[in-house]
């Protein structure tokens, strides 16, 4: 132990010890704070995005869902609230009208998030949980203008009267539809009887939600879509908001790559770190030897370096991760509405497994060998040093990483994928860094001298500056490839969510409405989609087989209603697949989306029997299409060609952008039209920005902390042939080199190995972001040639400049010095 002590002491004086103990501490930090911090964030964000549903989960039917449900949440300890949502005319003012959406909820609600409220129209916003007080109703502040009340004045639903008590301005599962799309008002559920508008046949959506903490909500989700029956709908914030789901998930996937990348960072920092701490070490064992010390004495001291490095490691490592994480969190603390606990000990464990794993394989295979150290070092310094690694040693780093990174991301996929441009990178750079290295021998001989110095450097080190050439190639292509990722993430957010996409939908206008209508949009400079046809109709066969009503499996295809429209162009936003566009005078046609197709086995070609009222129409499905349902623009499933149903009734509908200074522009046009009904989703959008934006954040924030485990392996890579460079550096001096000379020849050493570096690591990357696009995001690939030149300059100065940096020893220690010593 006192010769243990004393040598750590020498260590770390002499910055030995301080590269390894450094590189475990980043290990550490790196995994125990990227797991923690995208642990904690995803926990808050899919908190968060529950407010989207008001719960973590909901059932919604056209009938009253069974009481029993209730007692088994609260049985499995969750709570539980309903809703019943309906339209109805709501009266007041002086014998005003207009068609609401009306929203009954029980005293719990909402489970997730809050409503916000105000005492008049506009005015300031308070949050507030729990339903309205009995006898009063919240209205949304158009209504105020529409019926010109006030807070206190009395308004009629059905056969009650109630109160106006407040502004409801926002509510968090306002995630909208086209039943109820009115202007909203709010009341208390056990006030319902007394409107007596809710009879048998009315149309109304009956909800339960549902919240608990994650592991009761995963079981008792389990157990609902094992009791729910025909009609009944199971809603999560995947099922209810795709794109939110879409955005968490890969998001999620993200930080599980981003943390997997600095696994392997960490342990090749570890690796170089190790192996150099070894190397610097031979004299000293060859020493211990030649005064008695045995095999088993010197590997036990160094088994207990490496484990005293490993604890002194784990705490500090644990520290600066929990700093990280409390500091990361706070930087999203006026964004969270909820702030996760830090105390989850999974990512504290995960860095302590990886250190521990980065300790045994990448590290002490290189100090175990110091036993072979001959004792004959201490009498001839000028043996060759000994190699302390082996190829077993690189297949069990390889397979140690391969399982590190699976066991961390839980994504086999993702796993194989980076592995896959990892060794692609080692084993192509590898050969091809030898082919140019030993190629630039003819060149170098008619260089100039301080070119012919650089060039003769890269042949003497050509094992060893093919290894930093792999090094270097796989750090930068590892850390391309997340910010390529990155940069696809971001840029599919923002096309999903564009400033000026359409915020809210104008349903219900009859033919003889289209023209006042556009006169009003465009005459307040409103953008618009164009205004297209609907009408309703059921799907009842496909290819001469009629659908089941109710079919006996759950997920089989059935009958069910779809919204119609006609259009003699492609509609915007949508791309055909297979097929053509119909010919002008083509009728008993239509075009089918793609999903849709798939979902009931629909071909170009089939035959298609749809019911419209009483009358039923075989169409062919000449085309199959894809949409973007996320382009908040008019979608549908099923369009015909002009003339074949403009002889039923019809209505039209459009969207529109309106900013919130144009608002007062609704209560015009619900006064000039007031069978139109208006859906505004622009405090979803907001919330879904907010989310995304946050989302978008800790990418940034993961980001910044990969790229600093990537200079780390890149220190190491460059102060790994450190030594022989300052001997070699010592010898050039007492032969009569100048300063400027060596330090160009180190300046045009590094930097070519940085371009061959650059070349290595783009060609991978963008192999792996196409696998990665295509197979774990789904998100479509596109090369980035943009990047290239910047990739391939950075890497040359960074390298270069990382190189001149460590190599500034070479030029400021007396040569003597250096000579002596060796």
């Amino acid at each position: 132990m006192t010769l243990l002590l004393r040598m750590l002491v020498r260590d770390w004086r002499g910055g030995e010890l301080g590269v390894l103990l450094g590189a475990l501490v980043l290990a550490v930090t790196m995994i125990s704070g990227i797991s923690g911090f995208a642990a904690a964030l995803k926990s808050a964000l899919r908190q968060e995005s529950h407010s989207f549903l008001a719960a973590d989960l909901v059932v919604r039917d056209a009938r009253p869902l069974p009481a029993d449900w209730l007692d088994e949440a609260s049985a499995r300890g969750m709570d539980s609230a309903q809703t019943l949502n309906f339209t109805s005319m709501l009266y007041g003012g002086d014998d005003g009208m207009v068609l609401a959406s009306v929203k009954a909820v029980s005293e719990a609600y909402p489970l997730r998030g809050a409503l916000r409220l105000s005492d008049t129209p506009y005015g300031e916003l308070r949050e507030h949980r729990g339903a309205p007080p009995r006898g009063s109703v919240w209205i949304e502040p158009r209504l105020f203008a529409l019926l010109e009340l006030n807070v206190g004045d009395s308004v009629g639903i059905g056969e009650a009267e109630f109160i106006v008590a407040a502004a409801i301005r926002g509510e968090p599962d306002r995630a909208g539809g086209f039943l109820g799309v009115g202007p909203r008002v709010m009341l208390n559920s056990a006030d319902i009887p007394a409107t007596q508008v809710v009879q048998p046949g009315s149309r109304v959506s009956y909800r339960h939600l549902y919240a608990g903490e994650p592991e009761a909500a995963e079981a008792f989700g389990l157990w609902l879509e094992e009791t729910v029956g025909p009609g009944q709908r199971l809603q999560s914030v995947e099922t209810s908001q795709p794109s939110v789901g879409r955005a968490l998930a890969r998001a999620e996937r993200f930080l599980l790559l981003a943390g997997s990348l600095a696994v392997i960072l960490a342990s090749v920092a570890v690796g170089l770190a190790a192996r150099r701490y070894a190397e610097r070490h031979q004299n000293y064992v060859a020493l211990l030897k030649s005064l008695g010390a045995d095999s088993t004495r010197v590997k036990r001291l160094y088994a207990a370096t490496l484990a005293l490095s490993w604890l002194i490691s784990l705490l500090l490592g644990w520290f600066l991760a929990w700093v990280l994480q409390v500091a990361a969190l706070q930087s999203f603390a006026e964004q969270l509405t909820v702030m996760p606990s830090l105390i989850q000990p999974r990512p504290y464990f995960i860095g302590a497994v990886t250190a521990l794993v980065c300790v045994g394989v990448f590290a002490w295979p290189s100090l175990g060998r110091l036993t072979d150290i001959s004792p004959l070092r201490v009498l001839r310094s000028d043996m060759p040093l000994h190699d302390t690694r082996e190829p077993r040693d690189y297949l069990l780093g390889l397979l140690a990483v391969v399982l590190l990174m699976w066991w961390y991301s839980a994504d086999l996929q993702l796993t194989l994928i980076v592995l896959s441009g990892l060794v692609a990178v080692t084993v192509v750079g590898g050969l091809v860094a030898l082919s140019l290295l030993r190629g630039g021998r003819a060149l170098g001989m008619q260089a100039g001298s301080v070119w012919r110095l650089a060039l003769a450097s890269l042949q003497r080190h050509g094992l060893g500056n093919a290894l930093q050439l792999v090094v270097f190639a796989v750090a930068i292509m590892l850390l391309l490839l997340l910010g390529l990722l990155r940069t696809s993430l971001l840029e599919g957010w923002q096309q999903q969510l564009p400033e000026g996409a359409p915020n809210h939908f104008l349903l219900n206008l009859a033919p003889d409405e289209l023209g006042s209508v556009s006169t009003l949009l465009d005459d307040r400079q409103v953008e618009r989609e164009r205004l297209y046809p609907m009408l309703r109709g059921r799907l009842m066969g496909v290819a001469g087989e009629a659908l089941p009503i109710e079919p006996e499996e759950e997920d089989a295809p059935s009958q069910r209603e779809v919204n119609f429209t006609w259009s003699a162009e492609i509609p915007d936003g949508n791309e055909l697949l297979e097929g053509g566009w119909w010919r002008s005078g083509e009728l008993a046609a239509v075009s089918v989306e793609e999903e849709f197709a798939q979902r009931y086995g629909m071909a170009v070609g089939d035959q298609v029997d749809i019911r419209i009222g009483a009358a039923e129409l075989t169409v062919t499905v000449t085309s199959l299409r894809t949409l973007d349902w996320e382009s908040f623009k008019p979608n549908f499933f099923m369009v015909f060609p002009p003339g074949l149903l403009e002889s039923y009734p019809v209505t039209y509908m459009t969207s529109f952008y309106l900013p919130p200074e144009q608002k007062a522009l609704l209560n015009d046009l619900l006064r000039q039209h007031p069978t139109a009904t208006v859906l505004e989703i622009d405090a979803i959008m907001a919330q879904l920005r907010s989310t995304l934006g946050q989302v978008s954040a800790a990418i940034e924030l993961v980001l910044g902390l990969v790229l600093l485990a990537g200079i780390l392996v890149l220190i190491a890579g460059v102060q790994a042939t450190s030594d022989s460079r300052l001997r070699e550096s010592a010898l050039l001096r007492a032969l009569g080199a100048g300063r400027t000379h060596i330090l160009g020849g180190v300046a045009i050493e590094f930097i070519t190995l940085g371009v061959m570096s650059g070349l290595l690591a783009i060609t991978a990357a963008e192999g792996a972001f196409w696998a990665l696009q295509r197979f774990v995001l789904e998100l479509p690939y596109t090369p980035t040639p943009a990047l290239w030149f910047p990739t391939l300059a950075g890497a040359a100065v960074l390298i270069g400049g990382l190189g001149l940096w460590n190599c500034r020893r070479v030029v400021s220690v007396a040569p003597a010095e250096v000579l002596r010593d060796t």
